[in-house]
């Protein structure tokens, strides 16, 4: 999987939301907001081709969570990123 191109993640007031930029992101017409855990697996997804494996092992690397879970929330959350369009 990769990151859908021309995609950034800002901080605005306190938020991280997620800006699209570009002609082709055009339809983009949803605001998404992350917390603290999924904007640190965006910004470890971003240019590169990853796996859940691979968002899973950054999430056990960063905080102390159990495999099983962080793959089941990884799962989720790359789930909901491409029902938002957000992956190629």
């Amino acid at each position: 999987m990769r990151i859908k191109d021309n995609f950034e993640l800002r901080d605005i007031c306190g938020e991280k939301v997620l800006i699209a930029e570009g002609v082709e992101n055009i339809d983009f017409n949803q605001i998404v907001s992350f917390n603290e855990t999924s904007a640190f697996l965006w910004d470890s997804a971003s240019g590169l081709d990853f796996t859940c494996e691979y968002l899973t092992e950054k999430l056990c690397e960063k905080y102390e969570v159990k495999r099983e879970d962080a793959f089941q929330d990884v799962k989720e959350l790359v789930s909901q990123w491409k029902k938002a369009g957000l992956l190629v």
